[in-house]
């Protein structure tokens, strides 16, 4: 299989491993957090996806885009990476050694902060193109009704905030195929909607991928 080189100094860009990293561990958990599988023993599934993909794959990612000049795809994509990582932590050493009667504050908490980290994420991410915007949104919204789940402890919220990542996890993935396909093809064959970027930012260039028009 040929694939279109690249010219010789430039890396390939990151954009497309990085969301689909995301969106596969996101798809997996909202998976169980909406009830699809009822069986929570299972859940341990997403700890491998969390450490190596939606973890360190994503970590990489961010760290490829700092090297392309990227501010807002390299704080993206680090910080979720460490999400992921965080997260595997969390499940793995922390939760079960927390009262049971208060371990629901702590994982509240912790999305709250992960909830305001993306809302602002998302004022910047209308600077980029529409389906990098429709993933921030939709994980702004599932972070918040998650972390109201978690406060209230109420099943159906958090099953709610599952339904909002199962979304969101298609709309990274959406971008993610996008990138990947312009970028295999060398034009745009996957509409990415770059017209959010280019209303707010005129005299910006698109230049294809899922974060044009994100670099400072």
């Amino acid at each position: 299989m040929s694939t279109p080189t690249s010219n010789p100094g430039t890396i390939a860009d990151p954009g497309p491993l990085g969301l689909g990293a995301f969106a596969m561990t996101t798809f997996v958990l909202s998976v169980f957090n909406a009830d699809l599988i009822t069986d929570k023993k299972l859940v341990a599934v997403v700890l491998p996806l969390a450490l190596f993909y939606g973890g360190l794959a994503q970590l990489l990612a961010g760290m490829w885009e700092f090297r392309k000049g990227n501010t807002f795809g390299a704080t993206a994509f680090s910080s979720f990476g460490a999400f992921w990582l965080a997260y595997a932590a969390y499940a793995k050493f922390v939760a079960g050694t927390l009262p049971a009667s208060t371990a629901h504050q702590a994982t509240g908490l912790f999305l709250l902060a992960w909830a305001i980290f993306t809302v602002y994420m998302t004022v910047a991410a209308t600077r980029t193109t529409g389906a990098v915007l429709a993933v921030f949104v939709t994980l702004s919204a599932t972070f918040i009704v998650l972390c109201v789940g978690d406060f209230a402890q109420s099943p159906d919220t958090t099953k709610a905030g599952g339904w909002l990542g199962l979304v969101t996890a298609a709309c990274a993935w959406y971008a993610s195929f996008a990138g990947v396909t312009n970028s295999t093809y060398q034009r745009a064959v996957v509409p990415v909607f770059p017209n959010v970027g280019e209303h707010l930012m005129p005299h910006r260039t698109h230049r294809g991928g899922p974060f044009a028009g994100a670099h400072t």
